[in-house]
């Protein structure tokens, strides 16, 4: 019988009632519970964070029988049913001032509804701090807090900075009633995708503790190695069959496509749980997570902070500029990380650096395809298509059609672009040699005044040489004069030499060269 996969479903109970595959989490659940009070978790978008809520709501309404079989049926000796505040900012458009105030409007017109309200509460955050001290009182028991996508109406007003602040301001006072009623409450979890700190709404509410990048809770949300192969080892071998692979193919081409995340300096690797999940339900590999969403902003900021493309292979990031995003116009690699586009590769502890990287293939692929036509010139407009073209040309070792394919991708560069035209040359360059990376081999290569490329196909060998303001004669010259070609010599396949010059006058490519 096909197993059933909560593809979309975050709904604990719904999970554990309609039998469908869970993977385990409540050890650490119950570690987070009984370790601290008030907790703030950053997470990319369908990690499982909804799901955590929902999982820590059945748990502190004491439904003992959802969590049979668990780690927590275990270790939990006092099963206790506690007043729980469940706000979830989810499911809900952020486009206008009446819009939070009608959502958090809405939640508290249903807390009072069970824990009444008073005259005097006129204000949304008085209301929520009545609310607390009234459910506690009834209950005789303090208050659970859980509160999921905290960040959702901030995010959705970036760009608009009067609404931006109008929600900041807003959510500052309601989220900071929470200090001032920590006599009336038991535990807080807050959960989100970004960190608004500084002058935010954790200045405020600055008891929390963020457990974002924290080594004892990386693994609450995503999925491990070890889980992967110990819950879904006959889904592995299927997907193995369905796809003509043997499992230890099976297995790598999953790690490849979706493993590869790290919230701190040591945690082990962490699978993309919604792309699993989907991996499953179809039988077949694909861009899940990448295609819920298009990063248009995040592509937006990186334009704006006029950023060389080529650091996302080599970026580097103090652990607190990757904590918060209030810099993000001049630095967009806080909301990158946060985002899950990038993630940790490396740390270095003298420096208390993080080295940053595309966390598998699936980001890499689909957030490279995505930028080709937000930097370069499409004649189609189809970037699937072009690029099947461009590597058709290359494998057929048609060089003259590929650099004219080249070319074109540079017509039409806009004037505005004229102070910075190198670094977008140096931008529209890698974002091509990492798409024909998907396909062949490829190397690239920028330091000062010179960009060269080696592009390896299973027939040909490409050794280019960029030039600005120079001539293409000159770029050639300099792959003899620099023996570029060297490491090739015993090679049986065919070498082209290629040399480009792109001008300033004309914003593009201005002419050619292919010596074979």
């Amino acid at each position: 019988m096909k197993r059933n996969y909560p593809v979309g479903i975050q709904n604990f109970e719904k999970i554990r009632s309609g039998n469908y595959c869970y993977i385990d989490k409540t050890e650490l659940i119950y570690k987070l519970v009984k370790s601290g009070q008030y907790y703030f978790l950053s997470r990319p978008r369908r990690f499982g964070k909804s799901l955590l809520i929902s999982t820590l709501e059945a748990y502190f309404q004491g439904k003992k029988e959802l969590f049979e079989g668990l780690a927590l049926d275990v270790l939990e000796k006092e099963w206790t049913e506690y007043p729980i505040l469940h706000l979830d900012l989810n499911a809900q458009k952020y486009d206008t001032s009446d819009s939070l105030y009608g959502i958090l409007n809405d939640a508290l017109c249903g807390w009072e509804a069970m824990y009444e309200t008073r005259p005097s509460e006129t204000s949304l955050s008085l209301r929520f701090q009545g609310v607390i001290q009234r459910a506690a009182e009834k209950w005789g028991r303090n208050v659970v807090v859980l509160i999921d996508e905290y960040d959702k109406p901030m995010l959705q007003a970036i760009g608009n900075d009067e609404l931006l602040a109008d929600y900041r301001n807003t959510l500052k006072a309601f989220y900071g009633v929470m200090k001032s009623c920590d006599r009336y409450i038991k535990f807080a979890l807050l959960t989100g995708v970004t960190k608004f700190s500084k002058v935010s709404v954790f200045s405020d509410l600055n008891n929390l503790m963020d457990i974002s990048m924290s080594n004892r809770f990386a693994n609450l949300c995503g999925i491990t190695e070890k889980e992967l192969y110990s819950n879904f080892k006959e889904d592995i071998i299927e997907l193995g069959q369905q796809n003509k692979l043997t499992e230890e193919e099976t297995k790598a081409e999953l790690k490849k496509m979706y493993d590869g995340y790290h919230f701190a300096e040591d945690c082990e690797d962490i699978y993309n749980p919604f792309s699993l999940l989907n991996t499953f339900a179809e039988m077949k590999f694909g861009s899940y997570w990448f295609e819920t969403d298009t990063p248009t902003f995040l592509v937006e900021l990186l334009k704006h902070s006029r950023y060389d493309l080529h650091r996302l292979t080599e970026e580097m990031a103090s652990a607190d500029s990757l904590g918060g995003i209030d810099t993000m116009h001049t630095n967009p690699i806080p909301i990158l990380y946060q985002s899950g586009y990038l993630t940790i590769k490396g740390y270095d502890r003298e420096f208390q650096v993080y080295y940053l990287g595309f966390p598998n293939k699936e980001v890499e692929e689909g957030f490279t395809k995505f930028l080709l036509p937000r930097y370069a010139h499409l004649e189609t407009g189809n970037p699937s298509f072009e690029i099947m073209s461009f590597v058709k040309d290359v494998r057929q070792g048609n060089a003259d059609a590929f650099l004219r394919r080249l070319q074109s991708f540079f017509a039409d560069s806009p004037y505005e672009l004229a102070r910075d035209l190198e670094l977008h040359y140096q931008n529209v360059l890698f974002i091509v040699f990492k798409l024909l990376g998907f396909y062949t081999q490829a190397e690239y290569h920028t330091s000062i005044g010179r960009i060269d490329m080696v592009v390896k196909t299973d027939r040909y060998i490409y050794v280019m040489e960029f030039k600005l303001d120079g001539t293409a004669k000159e770029a050639l010259q300099q792959i003899h004069d620099k023996q570029y070609t060297l490491p090739f010599a015993s090679d049986s396949r065919k070498l082209f030499k290629v040399g480009v010059n792109f001008s300033k006058e004309t914003r593009g490519i201005e002419g050619w060269i292919v010596e074979d």
